[in-house]
Formats: C-alpha cells, structure tokens, sequence
C-alpha cells in the first residue's frame, strides 16, 4: 500500500488541491495575498494558530466541500496556485547578476524563525536565519538551510498572580508542523548516523519549504536511539553543558553528512554564529577521504568556502566546552581526523598549547573559515577586539574581521495596509531585485498617505492588544473586573510606544521605568497623553531578568497607568508583527556595546514606526537628526550605574521635550507635518539600507562568491593549492624565529623621505611575504601600508636591503618597518599570523 505524504489531511475534494501546496510552502508567512484564502477556510484558527497546515488537518470536511462548490474561493484559489508557480519559476535577482554561476551555499544555524507554525527559535539568531532563507528565496540565491527540529522548542511564557515568569514547554507535534520527511530515490526516510563509543546516534531528516530554498532539519528522537539520545534536541538551548556540546555535534557533523547523503555539494559553507563550527571539521574529513590527504591539507582547502558569522559582542558569550567533556564525545572522532584530542581542542583555543584552556566554538570557527565578519559596523569593530588575542601583534584595524551590517526581511513585516502603500508607490516587486529606484517613488507620497497608514495601523494595534490582553488576563486568573477592562486600555490617537526585547541586564529593559513617577506624568499629561506597549522574555535561569520583567509587570497595574500600559506575555513572533506593526516609536536602550546589531528596530521602518535608541549595533551607523533620535554620548560606559541614571534622564527629556511635541504638533488637516517628514526620511533610506535584501547581496557579492571562487581553486587539481600553502606555513613556523631586522636609514628631502632597512629572512622564499612600511591611522583615515622593494645583499645569505619612498607630508618617524607573511590567495593574517615589527 502506498500512503500518500498527506496523509495527515482529509481527502481534499477535486479542485482544491492546491491548498495543499500552499499550506506546505512557508511562503505563506510573508505573502500577505494568501490572508484571504486561509480566513476562507478557517478565520478562528488562522487568527490563533496561523499554521495553514495544521488548520488542513482539522477543518470540517462539509466545510471544504462547500468551498470547493464556491465560484470565489476556487477563483481566489486558481490565482494564488498561479502566482506561487510564477514567484518559484521567474528569472531572479541572482540569474540576473550571475547567469553563468554554479554557487551553491549552506547555511548553519542553532534556530530560524520562519513564522510561529514553526516553532523553532528563541530570539534574534533566529529571526535572522528565518530571514535570511527567505530572501535568498526572493533573490534566487541558491541556497539550503541546516538546522535542527526540536521536540520543544524553545519556552512559552506565561505569569503568576505575583508577576513571576514561569515557562512550559508545549510539544512541537512533526504532524502537526508544514514539514516533511526526506526521502532518499529509494522512498525510504533519509537518516544518517554519527559514530561514538557508546554507539551510532541515528538522526532523522525533515524538509521545510521556503519557496526556492529548503531547511533542513535533524532530530534525535528516533526510536532506534535510547531515550537519553532521543532527548538531544528535545529543547533549543536546554540542558547543560553536555547536551549542548551534543546539539552542536548533530548540527555541524550531522548536518554536512546529511548534506553528503542527499548528493548536495555546498562551494560555500556559512556559519550563523559558532554553533555549527563542527561542520567545518566534518568539511575537511569528508576532502581527506576524497583526496587522500592529511587533515592540515584537508582543512586548508576547505576553509576557503568557509564562512563565519559571529554575533556576539562579548568574548564570554562564546561557547565553551572542557577538555574533559569534548573528549568523552569527540575523542574517537579526533583520531580518525589523524590529529589526536589535542590537535582538535588546539583549533578552538587562544593558547593552542594549553591542555587546561576550553574548546571555543567560536575560535573554531575563525580557525576553519576564510572570511569572518560582524553583524554591523561598530560589532565589527568589539569583534576585532575580542579577536585580537589569536593575532598577537598585529594592529586592531588588521585583525580579519570585516561587517555586514544585518537587515530584516520587509514582507515579513510589513503590514498589509503597509504592503498597500509601498504597492501603490513602488510596485509589488520592489523587493526581488537592486532597490535603486525605491526611495524616489517612495517619496513621492503625499504627507496625507502617509498618515492614514500610521493612524489605520494604530486603529488596528489598539483592537488586537485589547484583545490579546482580555485573553492573557483571563489565562493568568486575574479578577473579572481586570479582564473586562482590558476592552478600554490604549487609545487610537495617542502616541503609542513600542518595547520589546529579551529581558537581561545589559539591555536595561528598565531605563525607561528608572523615575516611574516622572514615566506617569509622560503618560498622564493632559494635552499629550502617551501609552507604552511592552513584551519580553527572560532566560529561564536569569533571575536578574525575570526581576525586570516584575518591575514592569507591578508598575502596569499602578492605577494612574492602568490604561496607558499593555504588558503582553509570550513574546513571540506573531507578536512582533502586531508590535512593530503598529507603534509609532520603538525604543531601545542596550548597554553599548553589546548589542551587536539589533534588529527589533528595523521592524518597524517599513511600517512608518521611528527609533529612538542608544547609539549602538545598527542605530550607530541609521541614525541621523531627520531620521529619528538617540540617546547616549556614542562612548562605552560599563556596568557605571550613573551613567545609566544620566542616560535615563536624557530618555525623559526626549520624550518631554521632542518626541511628544513632535508627535501633537499639527497642521490644518491634523497631520504632523514634523513626524511624518522623520516618518518619510526613515521609510524612503532606512527601510532600504536595513532591509536584508541589501544584506544577503552584500553576503553574495562581498563573501559568498570570493569564497566559491577560493574553494574552486584549492580543491582543483587535487587539491595542490592547499597542498602548497601547508608547505608554506610549515617553513613559516621552522624559520621565522630566525627572521630578524637589521640597520635602519632615512634619507629626508623636501617632498619625500627615502627609507632602507636590513632584512634577514633565515631560509625563507622573499616572494613568500612582505617588508612593509607600517603608519598609524591619520585624522581617521585607514592605516597606510607601503610595500618595499627588496633588493638582495651579496655579502649576508638570505639577507635583502628593502627600500621605499613615502610622501614627507608626515614625519619619518610615523612609519614602522614590518615583515608579514604573503602568498597568492591566502588570508593573511586569518591564515598566516606570523608578524615582526623593527625594533630600533
């Protein structure tokens, strides 16, 4: 008997059989056209559960016979099937620019946050990977996704009659989520198996659907794994240490062999932070085997497809994981790799001869990677600076870090009257390719359009949060009294602030609520009233955090700020569309800097929503007078807690003193004529340069195809580019001790000094690396590196007199000879830290 992939689902009468398909493709999150359809089919499900999928498998069946008798639906129905053909099969931004590539890429991560009948996220890492499949699927980028299915995901919250968080943790049924099992040619469910001492761990493989890209998801919860196997990715981020460590192994060994076993072959291989650093190593084993060559080879080839993101701003937030432990689960694994326990555990640590010193996943990562980058400009800048201890000597600006700056995916987030809006100014494909002409038809909207998109956006976030409040309050126990008056809390024409986050010390939830008495007075002004919409999450073992969200939680019942206050529960996706969605300013208040990037305020730009934020992650480079405000002096301050009083009173006085104003100030038609200029300056450039359409080209042009290229060329020929650069850097390590400087001149003239210097370079090839004249950054200008000739001694062996001239317009003395490592396609220092500086 042959059972069909559906057989979860009611026999679909004839004509419906593309809900289906649309049910099953997660495009549905983003592509606002298919509302209709799904509200046809079941309204009080799609308003709760929105999972078109689960809704298929519990509507009543006279009810589908109806709409397949229905003229309308079938209409509405033949033209959605049609459009989700033509979205899947028309030429995209990526045929267009790279018609003869061969790219091929995978993606990494812990989590995506694709939509909430997925639910396999917690935060921003997540929504990130969510959004990042999602446009390389408008952009045609081929790509897949890899990743894990977790039994539960990550925690709900609810609160007790005292404000405390509690968290449960509600099965993630497979029946019940738009994913499929894979299948190998034989029909048989694909599963692969990672060999340990205490035997093989079998893991399961899933399939999601994100229009031209697919996520791929393992699971342990096979029945042929004893029950505390089957628990390894029962929960994202749970358990200890020793689960963790386990997760991070499925994921990164067990997610390149389910690559291999479904015949893909990735050129480029992209790390959405150190969790999947193990997949590296797996790259290079599978390349030993193939090309019979030692691991150093092996890595040396492959690292050149590597990418790796890192999201963390401080050093102690990288995965760590003891000797001890990685060798109860990794120890056979090293062996087989020919590199030992020690050898593995040396590509993770900053002393790669400290048996006492953790493996960090991060460093494992930069150590089998190409390229590294933050995830904004100033990230890029903390991470040079976490980094720099694997680059001893070698100047910040060089440490290989570069940024791309993160964006968020627009149709995700928009709503519909917002997609309205941009439709009708800049057409329905705005998003699919380059954005040049964008922001000149998006201006041309008069100030009258704009408006009625913040006031009908109001209208309905005040509807949906009364609701949503009623439904909380009743859940929580809460008096009769207090959920009916949910009906009557927030008011349309009040400026409506936003506030959302994971609730943890350095985000300081709480500066907001610093001076509560002044905060009723902002929100209790006569003429100018303001309301505050808040939501969030604390780790379930940050007892620091969970006392912010009780603070809040208290001051939301205050009498004087009943009204004007909606603290919402179980923060999650569908949330923050309504949130971001509907406010009219978000706030964020980070410690800088230590939000890397942040993407919460992004949200909200392309639905009309201002910022106003500390200078730090993206609102360090957005922001600018005409765009919104800021707060803070752009400097680091610490854990220095009159800095954050300051900072609160700067906050206030904002509000107070522009914001507000800003907000009630209006014209003969009652339209703020000040607000909705910030509104068209934020909307027109800001959605644009944050939208992960310009990130994921950036990712393309700037690192996907420099590193397919790189890949190509080491693996070709047997892999004789690798080969060589081992050579290279084993002559490095032997000689390098014995390279030295020797006699130092500078002849200055008018417009140029001349500078010499002795080079000795023991037995190494002079056109394997580089004297340099070394300058510091000048009035904030890049470094300046000058290239010396070098001109070989007929007195000394292996010695050569390198001579430059540099412009006189600064002193001789600025300039730093320098020797460095230099070979032909090699990432220097990522791959060759090896420096010496003269020493006079």
């Amino acid at each position: 008997m042959t059972v069909s992939n559906y057989y979860l689902l009611p026999p679909m009468p004839p004509g419906l059989e593309g809900v289906t398909e649309l049910a099953l493709d997660l495009r549905w999150s983003w592509n606002h056209a298919t509302d209709k359809l799904w509200k046809y089919l079941d309204p009080d499900s799609w308003r709760s559960a929105r999972n078109p999928w689960l809704m298929l498998q519990t509507v009543n069946v006279k009810h589908l016979n109806t709409l397949a008798a229905d003229p309308v639906f079938l209409g509405l129905l033949d033209e959605l099937v049609a459009e989700h053909g033509r979205a899947l099969s028309d030429e995209s931004w990526f045929q267009q620019t790279y018609p003869k590539s061969t790219l091929s890429v995978a993606y990494f991560s812990m989590e995506y946050g694709l939509g909430e009948a997925l639910p396999i996220y917690s935060g921003g890492l997540g929504i990130l990977a969510g959004d990042h499949l999602k446009t390389a699927s408008d952009l045609g980028v081929p790509l897949v996704g890899v990743g894990l299915l977790y039994q539960q995901g990550y925690f709900r919250q609810s609160f007790d009659a005292r404000g405390g968080q509690t968290e449960s943790y509600p099965y993630n049924d497979p029946g019940q989520l738009p994913i499929m099992p894979v299948r190998n040619h034989d029909g048989e469910w694909l599963r692969v198996m990672i060999e340990r001492p205490e035997g093989p761990l079998w893991l399961r493989a899933w399939e999601a659907r994100v229009a031209r890209v697919r996520l791929y998801l393992l699971d342990s919860n096979d029945p042929v794994n004893s029950p505390t196997d089957r628990a390894i990715t029962n929960a994202l981020y749970g358990g200890g240490p020793a689960m963790r460590l386990q997760q991070e192994i499925v994921l990164g060994i067990g997610g390149w062999r389910l690559l291999q076993a479904m015949g893909l072959k990735p050129d480029v291989c992209h790390l959405n932070e150190g969790h999947a650093a193990l997949a590296v190593i797996e790259r290079a084993r599978g390349v030993m085997e193939q090309e019979k060559q030692p691991f150093d080879v092996a890595l040396a080839a492959t690292r050149a497809g590597n990418v790796f993101t890192t999201h963390t701003p401080v050093e102690a937030g990288f995965d760590r994981f003891s000797p001890e432990l990685v060798g109860r689960y990794l120890s056979t694994y090293a062996d087989k790799l020919g590199v030992g326990l020690n050898g593995l555990l040396a590509l993770g640590r900053r002393d790669p001869a400290n048996a006492l010193e953790p493996l960090n996943m991060a460093f494992l990562a930069l150590r089998g990677a190409s390229v590294v980058n933050g995830v904004s400009r100033l990230h890029g800048e903390v991470s040079r600076r976490i980094f720099q201890p694997l680059f001893p000597r070698w100047p910040r600006r060089d440490v290989p870090v570069t940024h791309v700056t993160n964006g968020v995916h627009m149709p995700s987030w928009d709503s519909a009257v917002a997609d309205a809006t941009w439709t009708r100014a800049c057409g329905k494909e705005r998003w699919l390719s380059t954005l040049d002409t964008i922001k000149d038809s998006f201006e041309k909207l008069s100030d009258e359009a704009l408006w009625d998109l913040r006031v009908h956006q109001s209208e309905q976030l005040v509807y949906d949060m009364r609701a949503r409040l009623g439904r909380q309050l009743a859940r929580e126990g809460m008096p009769a009294e207090l959920v009916s008056q949910s009906s009557h809390v927030l008011n349309p024409g009040v400026l409506t602030i936003g506030f959302a986050r994971r609730f943890t010390a350095y985000k300081r939830p709480n500066l907001l609520l610093h001076d509560p008495d002044r905060l009723s007075r902002i929100l209790n002004h006569p003429h100018r009233p303001v309301q505050v919409v808040l939501a969030g999450k604390a780790h379930p073992d940050d007892e620091q955090g969970k006392a912010l969200l009780r603070a809040w939680w208290e001051y939301s019942l205050r009498p004087d700020v009943r009204d004007s206050i909606v603290f919402l529960s179980d923060y999650d996706m569908t949330l923050a569309q309504y949130l971001v969605q509907g406010v009219d300013l978000w706030i964020n208040t980070p410690r800088r800097p230590w939000e890397a990037c942040g993407t919460s305020g992004m949200k909200v730009l392309v639905n009309g929503g201002l910022n106003v934020s500390e200078r730090d992650g993206w609102w360090a480079e957005a922001y600018r007078p005409e765009v919104g405000w800021a707060i803070g002096d752009g400097q680091e301050h610490d854990h220095d807690a009159g800095w954050d009083a300051a900072e609160a009173q700067e906050l206030y006085r904002l509000l107070e003193d522009e914001i507000v104003p800003c907000f009630y100030e209006r014209d003969e038609q009652g339209i703020p004529t000040k607000w909705v200029a910030r509104m068209r300056s934020s909307m027109a450039e800001l959605t644009l340069e944050f939208s992960s359409n310009r990130m994921l080209r950036e990712y393309v042009d700037s690192l996907y195809v420099p590193a397919a290229a790189r890949y190509q060329s080491r693996t070709h020929n047997g892999a004789a580019d690798a080969i060589r650069l081992c050579r290279w850097r084993e002559t490095l390590d032997t000689h390098w001790r014995n390279v030295h400087f020797g006699h130092m001149s500078v002849l200055s003239q008018a417009d140029y000094h001349a500078i010499s210097v002795e080079a000795f370079l023991d037995e190494i090839d002079p056109a394997t690396v580089q004297v340099q004249l070394y300058a510091d950054p000048h009035d904030g200008d890049e470094p300046e590196v000058v290239v010396m000739g070098l001109t070989e001694s007929s007195g000394t062996p292996h010695s050569y007199l390198c001579h430059a001239r540099v412009p006189a317009s600064r002193p001789a003395g600025d300039y730093t000879p320098r020797i460095v490592p230099h070979l032909d396609g090699v990432a220097v220092p990522l791959e060759a830290a090896h420096i010496l500086w003269y020493e006079s």
